[in-house]
């Protein structure tokens, strides 16, 4: 071969190679070399859209009861996704799957069984292929307990109160319930009309209301005397309190180093009479602030912050769906920590931490890892994967957890409502969670924390109410949360 046909022959050489390395860069994904991802994830692509609506999405159910699913339609998009139970009190966890806003909830975190690229469908994918069979995703089946939730949504929407309900198995740490108020109707961003989904993204983004927000994972408050659980497990966990011995029951307390003083609700004196001390089931019992920040104090930061840990606050894992992280947040000094003590300052928890929490002392102190699907099937409905009970360790001891039933099981009784008879004995909390920039003048949000039955667990909740919800400024965790629950806990319960 003479030499101008050799230069020939080496330039189609490599044009061909750099053809090659050009299409693998672009159909192709190695790690982060590649184009693949981008292309197919890149909202423009409408081939991608189209193949993803020629498949037919699973479903998302609850014991039997579809909360989400595809149906055939006439238009270019073969399937359409409906949401067709009950959406508004399902949005927080289904979440929404829309072609022009993506997806969220359930939606996007089982996002590959639910549209069939889930590794664990491969030989089915295969088999469709072969045959010419039309592609179809896998379902998944939450944890939650569908007659819980109609009621807890029902709940927080029959006085128009914002807030949430999140409730757990404490044995296991399947969510049963999981609500958030006020709520939207993912169907108005699934469909395939692309104005009308439009007008409705910007509506809901436009509501100051934010009833696109999760409360219940995405939303930190501060917990108030919910608080004093964790402040009370760490005393008794060190061995530097029993339920007998006697704290402060001033009304108002005077933090170290400082003219600033605390006081306790309505500035009373700690339980009944006027004698200088109260014991620490009584100022549980009563929820006086001036006796936990005495209790926080001997406690310590250190103590404080360890006891919080072991109850899961801190970073969280996903459940699938994304999950805040909570905090003590900064304890400098001991006026800090008095204010960290009763669950104001910096302390921020989301209503499932709230929730596993009370799970935790539930579970004889064993705390587990909440989550929120049970399933996941192929199309045929076969078991790809079932999800098992996890602990994530022992944060009190079994005796220290009963010390704690027998004194929340006393707070209930001097809950507003607390001595209504049922079927079942509850162990609570009430929290009066005070925020704002003027936070006396600010109405509180109210928190209510319970499991039942007291000595036998089947449900663990925690009732976040916003701004006070219908009582305003007089609004108490006792008077605004602590009926959901009790509501909520009856549907679980039977009553």
């Amino acid at each position: 071969m003479n030499t101008p046909l050799r230069r020939v022959a080496m330039a189609v050489m490599l044009m061909i190679v750099a053809l090659l390395i050009n299409a693998t860069y672009i159909q192709v994904q190695f790690g982060p070399i590649g184009k693949a991802d981008s292309l197919r994830n890149d909202p423009r692509n409408g081939r991608v859209l189209l193949d993803e609506y020629a498949r037919q999405r699973g479903q998302i159910s609850a014991q039997g009861t579809v909360l989400a699913s595809s149906v055939s339609t006439d238009d270019r998009y073969k399937y359409l996704r409906t949401y067709p139970t009950d959406p508004l009190a399902y949005a927080p966890a289904t979440g929404f799957y829309s072609m022009q806003y993506g997806s969220t909830g359930l939606e996007h975190a089982e996002d590959s069984v639910l549209n069939g690229s889930d590794n664990q469908l491969f030989g089915r994918r295969f088999i469709d292929m072969v045959s010419g069979r039309d592609p179809r995703g896998g379902n998944v089946i939450t944890t939650i307990n569908p007659v819980m939730q109609k009621v807890a949504y029902e709940q927080l929407t029959a006085k128009g109160y914002t807030g949430s309900v999140v409730a757990i198995e404490p044995s296991t740490g399947r969510i049963l319930t999981m609500v958030s108020t006020p709520s939207y109707d993912p169907n108005l961003l699934s469909g395939h009309d692309g104005a009308a989904a439009s007008q409705a993204w910007q509506t809901l983004q436009a509501d100051p209301r934010q009833p696109m927000l999760n409360r219940a994972v995405s939303q930190t408050y501060p917990p108030g005397s919910t608080f004093k659980v964790i402040v009370t497990a760490a005393a008794l966990s060190n061995g530097i309190a029993k339920p007998e011995d006697q704290l402060t029951a001033q009304p108002r307390i005077t933090l170290p180093d400082t003219t600033t003083t605390l006081e306790n609700y309505n500035g009373s004196h700690c339980g009944p009479g006027d004698a200088p001390t109260a014991s620490l089931t009584d100022a549980f019992r009563f929820s006086c602030n001036t006796a936990f920040v005495d209790l926080g104090i001997k406690v310590g930061a250190a103590k404080l912050k360890d006891e919080a840990a072991a109850f899961g606050i801190g970073t969280h894992p996903n459940i699938p769906i994304p999950w805040a992280d909570s905090t003590v947040g900064t304890i400098p000094d001991a006026p800090a920590l008095g204010q960290s003590s009763i669950g104001q300052r910096d302390v921020a928890l989301t209503p499932l931490d709230n929730a596993v929490i009370a799970a935790t002392v539930a579970n004889g102190g064993v705390r587990m890892q909440p989550h929120l699907v049970d399933q996941l099937q192929a199309p045929d409905l076969s078991t790809l994967e079932t999800v098992k009970p996890m602990s994530v360790g022992q944060a009190i001891s079994a005796p220290v957890a009963s010390q704690l039933t027998n004194l929340m099981i006393e707070s209930e009784k001097n809950t507003q409502g607390g001595t209504q008879q049922r079927g079942y004995q509850i162990a609570s909390k009430t929290g009066t969670a005070e925020h704002g920039n003027d936070p006396r003048n600010t109405p509180p949000h109210a928190w209510y924390i319970a499991f039942a039955p007291a000595q036998n667990p089947k449900i663990a909740i925690a009732v976040i109410v916003e701004n006070g919800g219908d009582r305003a400024l007089a609004a108490t965790g006792g008077s605004v949360a602590a009926p959901v629950a009790r509501a909520v806990l009856d549907a679980g319960l039977g009553g």
